[in-house]
C-alpha cells in the first residue's frame, strides 16, 4: 500500500494522523491552541460510541474512496460525499476518525428548517434573562422573611461577561472548528435537504475556518475570555468572540443527489461519488459484518440483492437485515427455505416502490 496514505481503511486504529505533512500556505490557519479537558461520557453515549466504533472497524473503503479521504486530509478541504442511500456515506467519516483516533464523530443532521447558526452556536437568551430575573429576586425573599428563591444564576455576575457564557453551546459546526492540535471529524448529513441558502451560507465559514459569536464580541472590552460549552459538554475559552481552528477539521458533507449544489461550494471541496457497490464488494461487505466464509454461504442472497430492474434503489442494509434473519432464524428444510425466499424478497425490496 501506497505510503502517502494516512487514512487506510484497514479498520483498526494507528498513529497515522501523526504523520499528516503540513497544510498548504492558503490552507494553513492559526488560531490560538485551547486546553479542553475532554467530557465524561454517559453509559448511553458510551454504548452508541462503541456501536459506532464496529460499523467503522467494518467499513471497507474502496481504492479510489481511500485516495480522495486522504486528498480531503492533505489539501484540509471538507470531502462532499455522494450516492445512494446506505452506501456507506456516513460511516466513512466515522471509519476515519477511528483509525486515526480523532475521538467522537461531530454530528450535524441537516433538515429543511436548518440554518448556518444552528450549526454554530446557540444562545439561551431567555434562559438567562429568568435565571437574572430569579436571582434579583432572591434577597427581597429572604429580606421578607420567605424562604429564598432558586438561585440558578445567583453568582453568574461574578463570571466574566455576568455569567453569558452558561447560556451559550456551540453545535457541531462550531465545535469542530476550536483549535485543536488535532482535526476533529465532523458529519454533515444529508445537506441536499437543506433549505436553498445553507450551503451559500456555509461558504465563508469552511474557506476560513473560523466564525464569531456576537453576543461575546460585545463583551470583548470587559471580558475578552468566557468559557461556554461545546458540543461534547465540555467548558471551552472563546477568546474576544471569535473561534478560529487550528488544525482544520475533517468534514464530511452527505448528499444523496436530491438536488445540486452552487458551483463556489463544489469548488472548496473533494467530491467523492460512492457507486452502487458490485459483488466483490459486497461480499467484502458481507465478511466484513459476519465472519469468513458468509459471502460464500449467502451469496444466494448477495445475487437476489444484485438482481434488480434498472433504476431500482436499494440499500446496504437490506442485505445486511437479510442475512442476519437468515442466520437467526434457522431455516434448514424445503418449507422453510420457501420462508426465506419469500422474506428476502420483501426484505430487499427497493426502496423507490410502494407496492
Amino acid at each position: 500500500m501506497s505510503d502517502w496514505l494516512i487514512y487506510r481503511g484497514a479498520g483498526a486504529p494507528h498513529d497515522g494522523i501523526e504523520h499528516l505533512p503540513p497544510p498548504p500556505p492558503w490552507r494553513d490557519f492559526d488560531g490560538e491552541p485551547l486546553v479542553a479537558p475532554p467530557a465524561a461520557l454517559d453509559p448511553a453515549s458510551e454504548r452508541r460510541l462503541g456501536v459506532l466504533r464496529r460499523e467503522a472497524s467494518h467499513h471497507r473503503p474502496g481504492e479510489t474512496e481511500r485516495e480522495l479521504v486522504n486528498a480531503a486530509l492533505y489539501l484540509r478541504r471538507p470531502l462532499l460525499v455522494t450516492g445512494a442511500p446506505g452506501s456507506g456515506k456516513s460511516t466513512l467519516a466515522h471509519s476515519v476518525a477511528y483509525e486515526l483516533g480523532l475521538g467522537r464523530v461531530l454530528g450535524w443532521p441537516v433538515v429543511s428548517r436548518s440554518t448556518l447558526r444552528d450549526g454554530l452556536y446557540a444562545y439561551d437568551a431567555i434562559g438567562r434573562l429568568q435565571d437574572l430575573q430569579i436571582a434579583r429576586a432572591a434577597p427581597q425573599h429572604r429580606a421578607a422573611g420567605q424562604d429564598a428563591a432558586p438561585e440558578a444564576g445567583a453568582d453568574a455576575t461574578d463570571e466574566p461577561g455576568g455569567g453569558i457564557g452558561r447560556y451559550i453551546r456551540l453545535g457541531p459546526l462550531g465545535t469542530a472548528l476550536l483549535p485543536a492540535a488535532k482535526p476533529r471529524v465532523l458529519l454533515v448529513d444529508e445537506l441536499d435537504k437543506s433549505d436553498i441558502d445553507l450551503p451559500n451560507d456555509l461558504l465563508n465559514v469552511l474557506e476560513e475556518g473560523e466564525f464569531r459569536i456576537p453576543e461575546l464580541e460585545r463583551l470583548a472590552g470587559s471580558a475578552s475570555e468566557v468559557q461556554v460549552l461545546s458540543d461534547d459538554g465540555a467548558r471551552v475559552t472563546v477568546r474576544d468572540g471569535r473561534v478560529r481552528c487550528r488544525a482544520f477539521p475533517f468534514i464530511v458533507l452527505t448528499s444523496n443527489g436530491e438536488r445540486d449544489f452552487p458551483a463556489p461550494l463544489l469548488r472548496r471541496c473533494i467530491h467523492l461519488h460512492i457507486p452502487v457497490p458490485d459483488k466483490e464488494r459486497l461480499a467484502a461487505m458481507v465478511r466484513a459484518h459476519f465472519g469468513e466464509g458468509a459471502a460464500e454461504r449467502y451469496e444466494p442472497v448477495i445475487d437476489r440483492f444484485l438482481d434488480r430492474e434498472p433504476g431500482d434503489v436499494r440499500a446496504v442494509d437490506q442485505l445486511f437485515n437479510a442475512i442476519h434473519l437468515t442466520q437467526k432464524a434457522g431455516w434448514t428444510d424445503e418449507d422453510e427455505e420457501e420462508t426465506r425466499r419469500r422474506l428476502t424478497a420483501e426484505l430487499m425490496r427497493p426502496l423507490d416502490r410502494t407496492r
